[in-house]
C-alpha cells in the first residue's frame, strides 16, 4: 500500500492499514522531520510491530511514485487537500500501473464523479479485454465529512463508535451480556468477553497468542450454558422506528398566505373598495350610462388619471372630486400592502426558532462541511434537530431553511445560547465546528447544565481528543462521551476502499479486530455448494448476510454512499440472518465478518491454519472440529 501526504488522515490511514489490516504500507512525504504529520508517521515507521517505510519528496512525481514501489503495489491512497495535486498525482499513479487500486480524498464531490469515470475507462483503454469485475483496479474518490458522519450520528444516536455501512444500513458492534443481547434483536454474536474487558481507547495491534483477549466468533453451540452475566459483543442495526417518519423535504418554504395582512391593513382594504363602489354606484345613477362605463370611469378618477370633467354636470364634477381624494389614500394604502407582504415573506423564509417544550432532540453546533452531512442524516433518521451556526452564510444554512430545521444564528459562547437551543432537555450535543476551543467551551458548558448528557466533539489533535475524552469520562463516569478527528474518523473508510470494494470495514473488539467484507461464491471451494454452517468458521469467519439482487444489477461497493443520501432501514438487496440450511451457488455474493488471517483464508479459499479439517468430512480426519479463536 502506497500513501501520499503528511497530514492527519494520512497518517491515521497508514496507522490503520499497517496494524488492522497488517499490510506493508510506504508513506510519500515532504519531510520525516517537520511538517504537519512528519515526527507522527516517523514513529510509525520506526514501530517494530510494523512494516512501515518511508519515501520523502516535496511533491510526489514519477521518481517518488518509483522509489515506492508504485508498479507493484495494491493501492495508492491521495489525502492531500489539494485537490489538483490529488487528481495530478493520479494520472501519473493510473499511467505507471493501469491495475493500481485508487483512492482519492477530494472536496469537489461533481469533480470526483468524473474522475472516478475518467480513470476507470483507462483501465479498459490500456488493457484491452480486461474485465473490471474480474480485477479490483477501482477508482474510489472520498470525501472525509461523508465518511466521518455515519460514526457521528452513531456516536450521538445510540453512544456507538464502532460502526460500518452495508448496503444503505447503518451497522453497531455493541457490548451486552448474554440475559440482554436478545432485545435489540441482534444480528450476530461477534465475541465474547474476557472476565476483564480491553481499552478500546489504546492502539490496535491484533496478538494471534493473546489468549486473554475476547473470543472472536464463536461457535453458538459453545455459547449455551454460559451465565447470562457474560458480556458479548452482537452486531446491531441503527434504523429508523416504523412510527417515526423521516423529515419531510419542501422544495420552498410554506408561506402563510392568510396572515400577509394585518387586520388594520385589511379593514382598510375593505373601506376603500366600499367607497370606490359607492361612488361606481353613484356615477351609473347620475350619469344614466351602463355599470361597466360608470367603473371605469370611476376608477379613472380615484387613480387621478381622468380628464376634468369641465362640460361635465356638477354631479359629476363632485363625484370626480370625491374620486380623487378617495384616491389620496390608495398610493400609502399599497406601500404599506407591499411593506407587509415582503415583511411576512421575509419571515415565513426565515429559519424558524427552538419550538417551545421542545426535547429529545440533538443540539447539532456547526453547520460546515462536516455538520451539513450530520444534519442531513439525523433527519433520514427522523430525529428532531436544533442547529447553532454562527455564520449565516454557512453552507448547511440552505439545508436547515429548505428543511424547516429550527436554527439559532448565534455564537455559541454567548450567555443563553445554549439555554435557548433546550440543551437541558436533549438527548445529545454534537460539537463539529471548525474551532477545537469552541467545541470544548460549548461542551463543557453543556455538562454543567446537563451532567447526564451525550456529547460528541470534534478535535483536530488527537493526543487532546484523547486526553480530553479520559478527563470527561473520569469526571462524569455515568455520561458518554466521544471525541474524535474527522480523520480518525474517515481513516477506516479510506483503508477499506485501499483494501477493496469487497471490504466494508473493520470494527476493533477490544485489541483484536473484526473485517467485514462482500465475497463472490463462485469459484471458491470453502463456499460454492456449501450451506452457511457448513461454510462458517467458528473463529475464523461467519456468513451474515446474501445479497439479492441480480448480478448485472450488484452494486461494485456495498459501503459507497449513495449520491441522494442514506436510508436507515433493514430493507434492500441484503437479507440478513441465513438459514443454516441454505445451500451457496456460483451466482451468490455473501457479506461476512472475519478475523484478519481468516478473510486472507477464505478468499484464497484455503482452510484457515489450525481449523481443522473440512466440516462436510471430505478432508481426512478431524473433520468437523471448530475452529479456534486465533
Amino acid at each position: 500500500m502506497v500513501v501520499c501526504g503528511d497530514n492527519s488522515l494520512a497518517q491515521r490511514l497508514v496507522r490503520e492499514l499497517a496494524s488492522v489490516y497488517g499490510q506493508r504500507v510506504t508513506v510519500v512525504l515532504p519531510s520525516l522531520r517537520g511538517g504537519d504529520q512528519g515526527p507522527q508517521i516517523a514513529a510509525l515507521v520506526g514501530d517494530p510491530r510494523l512494516a512501515v517505510r518511508a519515501v520523502e519528496a516535496q511533491v510526489p512525481d514519477d521518481a517518488a511514485l518509483r522509489e515506492a514501489g508504485i508498479e507493484h503495489a495494491a493501492a495508492l491512497a491521495l489525502t492531500s487537500g489539494d485537490d489538483q495535486l490529488n487528481i495530478h498525482t493520479a494520472l501519473r499513479a493510473r499511467r505507471i500501473n493501469p491495475e493500481l487500486r485508487l483512492v482519492i480524498r477530494m472536496f469537489n464531490r461533481t469533480l470526483g464523479r468524473y474522475l472516478e469515470d475518467l480513470l476507470d475507462r483507462t483501465i479498459a483503454a490500456r488493457v484491452p479485454g480486461l474485465d473490471q469485475r474480474s480485477v479490483d483496479a477501482s477508482t474510489t474518490v472520498l470525501s472525509d465529512a461523508d465518511t466521518a458522519a455515519p460514526s457521528l450520528v452513531a456516536a450521538a444516536v445510540v453512544g456507538a463508535g464502532k460502526v460500518i455501512q452495508a448496503d444503505g444500513l447503518l451497522l453497531r458492534a455493541k457490548e451486552r451480556t448474554i440475559g440482554t443481547a436478545g432485545r435489540r434483536d441482534p444480528l450476530c454474536t461477534l465475541a465474547l468477553l474476557p472476565d476483564a474487558p480491553d481499552s478500546d481507547e489504546g492502539d490496535v495491534y491484533t496478538d494471534p497468542e493473546d489468549r486473554d483477549g475476547p473470543v472472536l466468533l464463536p461457535d453458538p453451540q459453545e455459547m449455551e450454558g454460559l451465565s447470562d452475566d457474560r458480556g458479548t459483543v452482537v452486531l446491531e442495526a441503527i434504523t429508523r422506528r416504523s412510527d417515526q417518519p423521516g423529515a419531510p423535504l419542501p422544495r420552498v418554504p410554506r408561506l402563510p398566505v392568510g396572515s400577509f395582512f394585518s387586520r388594520r391593513l385589511r379593514a382598510s382594504l375593505l373601506g376603500l373598495i366600499a367607497v370606490a363602489v359607492l361612488l361606481a354606484a353613484t356615477n351609473w345613477y347620475v350619469t344614466r350610462e351602463t355599470p361597466l362605463h360608470s367603473a371605469y370611469v370611476t376608477l379613472l378618477n380615484v387613480m387621478s388619471i381622468n380628464d376634468p370633467e369641465l362640460d361635465g354636470s356638477t354631479w359629476e364634477q363632485v363625484l370626480q372630486l370625491l374620486g380623487a381624494l378617495a384616491g389620496t389614500a390608495l398610493l400609502p394604502l399599497l406601500f404599506a400592502v407591499v411593506l407587509e407582504s415582503y415583511g411576512t415573506f421575509r419571515q415565513a423564509a426565515a429559519l424558524p426558532p427552538p419550538p417551545r417544550g421542545i426535547e429529545k432532540h440533538v443540539v447539532l453546533l456547526g453547520l460546515g462541511k462536516v455538520g451539513t452531512r450530520v444534519l442531513d442524516q439525523l433527519l433520514e433518521l427522523g430525529i428532531p434537530v436544533v442547529c447553532i451556526e454562527r455564520d449565516d452564510e454557512a453552507r448547511g444554512i440552505a439545508v436547515a431553511r429548505a428543511r424547516r430545521v429550527p436554527t439559532l444564528i448565534a455564537d455559541v459562547t454567548e450567555d443563553g445560547v445554549l439555554e435557548e437551543a433546550g440543551i437541558a432537555r436533549s438527548r445529545a450535543l454534537l460539537a463539529l465546528t471548525s474551532d477545537s476551543g469552541t467545541n470544548l467551551e460549548a461542551v463543557l458548558y453543556a455538562r454543567q447544565v446537563h451532567p447526564g448528557l451525550r456529547v460528541v466533539m470534534r478535535l483536530f489533535d488527537d493526543e487532546f481528543a484523547a486526553t480530553v475524552y479520559r478527563t470527561l469520562r473520569d469526571t462524569y463516569p455515568g455520561a458518554q462521551t466521544r471525541s474524535r478527528s474527522v480523520s480518525a474518523l474517515a481513516a477506516p473508510a479510506f483503508a477499506g476502499a485501499m483494501m477493496g470494494r469487497q471490504v466494508l470495514g473493520a470494527i476493533p473488539v477490544g485489541r483484536r479486530v473484526l473485517v467485514f467484507a462482500a465475497v463472490t461464491v463462485a469459484g471458491n471451494r470453502l463456499l460454492e455448494g456449501r450451506t452457511v454452517g457448513e461454510a462458517s468458521r467458528p473463529g475464523c469467519w461467519r456468513i451474515l448476510a446474501l445479497d439479492t439482487s441480480p448480478p448485472e444489477r450488484r452494486r461494485a461497493d456495498l459501503a459507497s454512499l449513495s449520491p441522494d443520501g442514506i436510508t436507515y432501514t433493514l430493507t434492500g438487496d441484503l437479507v440478513w440472518r441465513l438459514h443454516d440450511g441454505y445451500v451457496m451457488t456460483a451466482g451468490d455474493r455473501v457479506v461476512v465478518a472475519a478475523t484478519r488471517d481468516g478473510l486472507g483464508a477464505l478468499l484464497a479459499g484455503e482452510e484457515p491454519r489450525g481449523a481443522g479439517a473440512d466440516p462436510s468430512g471430505t478432508d481426512g480426519p478431524g473433520a468437523g472440529s471448530p475452529a479456534p479463536a486465533p
